[in-house]
């Protein structure tokens, strides 16, 4: 096994730039990249379902990449066979740091890094096999509810070998899913694998397993098309790829009922947060209700308006849903449209008092008219 470190010369400049900017999305990148990795965190449960598939014993000999935060649109998308118009490419699904450069929405983008580096090329010289994992922060515009935070982990591999020397299936890859799956929830979980569909795997897939009688989807893999491997140089290679989200795994594994435990720094959370370890509430704070109804122009985009309500309202938020939506351009105008969000406060630690949640849904209403050009209901 080999670490690598990507250089982050680039990463450094554009960080630089960051670091000046003054605008409302500058100081929102800058939050997320100064959140702590918790795949490297040795308290966190994320920590530990890293090392853990990492011991796993086909993976011993598993190379380790660290890879730049901030990377180009151009490496993550057109290179990994993105379409043109695929919803990632989006300024409402992905943070872009400026035309060229976004926060990394996905652990794959590993590919270009480990396939070009100049002592992996030499082993691709030689005919030899390639394998490696990183883990890492993820970021991507999400919807606020207890399952889904904008800044994520993800733990993704890939394993090659030369045409010359064998031929890797689908089959091969549920082997190693399986195995993996088995060690993460025990021997006698239920699995299925489903076909899914990615840009720079075929065939592709999905695992789900079944926790408290539903079948959760856990990770997704498939084998790496030719095409894609070929735009980092590499030919006359075949093998599989997979990744998943921590978080995900971490909550099944705990039951835990809200995502921002994983981030608490409360003993009392802390110390439960252990895989396997079914987790008990600490104590039941109440929530704080708020609705905010507003007319704004039709390009009105839901993800960005979570980002301005994570902004101002932080972890005091739990969720965040949208309960009405319609036009009626007799009564609002053309190209208007009537939104309703809900705005569920609770605090993880302690109970909220209606004034702070009232100084927070100010701040809210106030920026919803200034910086959607909405009027408020």
């Amino acid at each position: 096994m080999a670490e690598y470190i990507m250089p982050l010369d680039e990463e450094k400049r554009l960080l630089t730039t960051l670091m000046k900017r003054e605008d409302t999305e500058g100081k929102r990148l800058r939050c997320y990249l100064d959140l702590p990795d918790l795949s490297r965190t040795p308290d966190s449960p994320l920590y530990a379902l890293v090392e853990q598939v990492k011991d796993i014993p086909f993976f011993k000999g598993f190379d380790i990449i660290t890879i730049p935060e901030i990377v180009s649109a151009e490496i993550s998308f057109d290179l990994f066979n993105f379409a043109p118009d695929h919803p990632a490419r989006s300024h409402s699904d992905t943070y872009y740091v400026d035309n060229k450069y976004i926060l990394r929405t996905h652990d794959t983008v590993m590919w270009y890094y480990y396939l070009n580096d100049p002592e992996i090329k030499k082993r691709i010289a030689a005919q030899k096999s390639l394998n490696v994992f990183c883990y890492g922060k993820v970021y991507r515009k999400d919807e606020i509810d207890r399952r889904h935070l904008n800044v994520f982990h993800q733990m993704g591999g890939l394993y090659l070998v030369p045409d010359s020397k064998a031929t890797l299936t689908i089959d091969d890859l549920k082997q190693i899913l399986t195995d993996i799956t088995k060690n993460l929830f025990g021997p006698k979980i239920n699995l299925r694998f489903n076909p899914d569909t990615f840009p720079y795997t075929n065939p592709s897939l999905e695992v789900e397993v079944e926790k408290n009688a539903k079948w959760i989807e856990i990770l997704g893999g498939g084998i790496p098309k030719k095409e894609v491997l070929a735009n980092f140089g590499v030919k006359g290679y075949n093998g599989w790829a997979f990744g998943f989200g921590l978080e995900r795994l971490a909550i099944l594994s705990m039951d835990l009922p809200d995502i921002r435990l994983l981030w608490s720094s409360d003993s009392r959370v802390k110390k439960q947060l252990k895989l396997g370890h079914k987790y008990e509430e600490v104590s039941k704070y109440p929530p704080i209700i708020r609705d905010i109804s507003f007319i704004a122009p039709n390009t009105f985009i839901s993800n960005n308006y979570f980002d301005l309500i994570r902004d101002l309202g932080g972890s005091l938020i739990e969720e965040v849903t949208l309960l009405d939506k319609y036009e009626n351009a007799a009564k609002f105008g053309e190209g208007k449209m009537s939104y309703t969000f809900r705005i569920i406060y609770r605090h993880l630690d302690r109970t909220l008092t209606n004034e702070e949640v009232n100084d927070v849904d100010g701040k809210i209403r106030e920026r919803t008219a200034s910086e959607f050009s909405a009027v408020l209901r």
